[in-house]
């Protein structure tokens, strides 16, 4: 950073800006960690002078729950070694058939995530939000802004299946609903150009809640891919500009992922192995009646406090993927 010419590559200057941000904040807690492990090991020398002293023994059992959690975080974050894992996450929810029961389920997934980025003190930008006709959501992309973000929540891509009594069904029969959650790093344009001549760009007027100045202007956009067909819109933003910003952000991710997700079927051919892409696959189970259970079906995690988990406590499910990806590659 001290030499003179570093400026002249703005986006190669933005990458190790962001990069010495998060080997700051490792060494930090790393730092912190060790600073906890002496004080604690002290009181403990402390105890077996005094092994009577209550206060030394209160001291100790409040001092260790929240250092063997903070320790537990920082094991999990070097877990996270992917290309893109440092990176700010785009989470999008689409609910399945199933009418507003499934609209229902997609709002809180959506709830779920955004209490579990606010405990861990990342920023959450609403990119786009589709409501549903009656209740919950018809689709809504979130980005996650932080440290690691896109690496803790990868493993979060997949369908996600809910079985309950439903509240809007008259006669309170057991429903089960569907909801797609699709995870991808926040890109810059660096990382994958988008050429002017291969956009298509519409702006049209923003549909649902949000106001005169939302409803009667054409503030939202949608842009297609023309190489790949592939479409995204927003109109989370009374500005015509800053919808097209986040457009773009979520369309150069889409873009990425799709070329991801071609070389891996091309991989899979070459050895007789094809298969569905991974997100469209049920990953977790959640079960409100009769009995209270979320279960991940890749790595057999499982709680029984259900309600927990749908305030945001999902970190025992996020680590359990990243230790089994780490067992795959041992």
């Amino acid at each position: 950073m001290a030499r003179p010419d570093f400026w002249d590559d703005g986006d190669e200057a933005q990458k190790i800006l962001r990069h010495l941000k998060v080997v700051r904040n490792r060494y930090e807690t790393l730092q912190s960690l060790e600073s906890q492990r002496e004080e604690i090991e002290a009181l403990f020398d402390l105890l077996e002078e005094a092994p009577d002293d209550g206060e030394l023994q209160e001291e100790l059992k409040e001092s260790l729950p929240g250092f063997q959690k903070q320790l537990d975080a920082f094991e999990t974050e070097l877990l996270l070694q992917g290309p893109y894992d440092e990176r700010d996450a785009l989470l999008s929810i689409h609910p399945g058939a199933g009418g507003t029961e499934a609209q229902d389920w997609g709002a809180m997934l959506l709830r779920m995530y955004t209490r579990w980025a606010e405990e861990k003190g990342f920023q959450v930008e609403v990119i786009d939000y589709q409501e549903g006709e009656e209740a919950g959501i018809k689709s809504a992309t979130l980005a996650i802004k932080g440290p690691y973000a896109y690496g803790y929540l990868r493993g979060e891509r997949g369908v996600h299946r809910l079985v309950r009594h439903s509240p809007f069904d008259a006669s309170g029969r057991r429903h089960t609903s569907f909801a797609a959650v699709d995870v991808l790093p926040v890109l810059d344009p660096a990382d994958e150009e988008l050429k002017p001549e291969d956009l298509e760009i519409q702006f049209f007027r923003a549909s649902g809640p949000g106001g005169q100045h939302v409803n009667k202007t054409e503030s939202a956009v949608r842009i297609t891919h023309k190489p790949t067909g592939i479409t995204v819109s927003c109109q989370s933003e009374r500005s015509q500009h800053a919808n097209r910003e986040h457009a773009l952000t979520l369309l150069r991710a889409k873009v990425a992922q799709r070329r991801i997700e071609e070389r891996e079927k091309e991989l899979q051919a070459e050895r007789g192995q094809v298969g569905e892409i991974a997100w469209g696959n049920q990953i977790r189970s959640y079960v409100f009646e009769p009995y209270t259970l979320v279960k991940d079906h890749r790595t057999g995690v499982s709680v029984g406090n259900i309600r927990a988990v749908m305030d945001g406590d999902i970190d025992i499910f996020i680590m359990g993927f990243l230790r089994q990806g780490l067992v795959a590659k041992s």
